[in-house]
């Protein structure tokens, strides 16, 4: 029998019954601990914008290489604006992934101390419709992240605010993400995106466009995810792995190439990178640790940690 991952309805979280309200918190955090990865609908973004945004993509990853490098940072670890093809990749390889991608981080007032640390937004002047929706998405994630944040605290027994709170003004990030046809653009022995386990907090991943994610299961075997129109598939990063002292195992998975030609399509993907403030402790939490499971690592803020997993992909030097 094939196995899928956990469909859960956000809704009767946060408008069910008490009954429905805890089946949900059970079901989110055994599926994260079971699989890393779970499927959501009616997480309360509007298919509108995820609609207006992959059409945006369309046109912004169509836009001439010279054009889209003048919104390439630099030393800006591609945290803002464009990452050229094959520039990222994965961890302790050398073949970068065979994508583009565009980051979007948070829109802050001037006046933040924060903005300063997470760079000022990169919007095309070529395509003036980009900002407005890649924003509107950006905020709308945000909110159904910090949703799903405090179900964990729930399922936990924490204070519904302890995950939140560690993303509230957090150096999130929307990655927009282009995947050619591989007769286009391949790089001998490249992937779309080689094995890889998030950096963040959890992930939240708008429906794809077309198929490849797969994740490696706690049994060691691959599994084929799709995120289908209406859902959202979230998954587990380090951070929370980390501060979880693994109760919570952050998940390996990839983007594989396609397997025919007849397949060999374009392929668009947005993932929204739920990542902490920066000076936030990530500390594991004293109810993950025990005679069984003793604390495996150190106390270190969420912005040395992300440097030094941006050093290990390419991103920075």
């Amino acid at each position: 029998m094939s196995r899928r991952i956990p469909l859960l309805d956000l809704s009767h979280y946060t408008r069910g019954t008490a009954q429905e309200r805890d089946t949900f918190v059970k079901s989110w955090g055994d599926g994260l601990i079971e699989f890393g990865f779970v499927s959501i609908i009616n997480h309360g973004v509007d298919p509108d914008i995820i609609a207006r945004t992959y059409e945006d993509a369309a046109r912004l990853f169509d836009l001439p290489v010279e054009v889209k490098n003048k919104y390439d940072v630099p030393g800006g670890g591609g945290q803002r604006g464009y990452t050229s093809f094959g520039k990222e990749h994965a961890k302790n390889r050398k073949v970068g992934d065979l994508k583009e991608f565009w980051h979007v981080g948070r829109d802050l007032d001037p006046s933040s101390p924060r903005r300063a640390k997470y760079g000022a937004n990169q919007f095309p002047t070529e395509l003036p419709s980009f900002k407005t929706n890649s924003l509107a998405l950006y905020q709308a994630l945000d909110a159904a992240a910090a949703v799903m944040l405090r179900a964990l605290a729930d399922y936990f027994t924490m204070p519904r605010e302890t995950f939140a709170d560690m993303a509230h003004d957090g150096n999130s990030v929307l990655r927009i993400i282009h995947y050619p046809p591989l007769k286009d653009m391949f790089i001998p022995g490249g992937v779309r995106a080689a094995e890889h386990e998030d950096i963040n907090l959890i992930t939240l991943l708008c429906e794809s466009t077309s198929s490849g994610l797969e994740i490696l299961t706690r049994q060691g075997d691959w599994l084929a995810v799709d995120a289908l129109k209406g859902q959202i598939v979230v998954d587990s990063g380090d951070m929370l792995s980390r501060i979880t002292n693994e109760v919570i195992p952050s998940t390996t998975h990839r983007v594989v190439n396609p397997p025919s030609n007849k397949e060999d399509v374009v392929r668009y993907s947005m993932p929204f990178f739920v990542h902490p403030y920066p000076d936030c402790m990530l500390k594991i939490f004293d109810q993950c640790v025990s005679e069984t499971n003793p604390k495996r690592y150190p106390d270190i803020t969420a912005d040395d940690f992300l440097q030094q997993r941006l050093r290990e992909i390419g991103l920075i030097k």
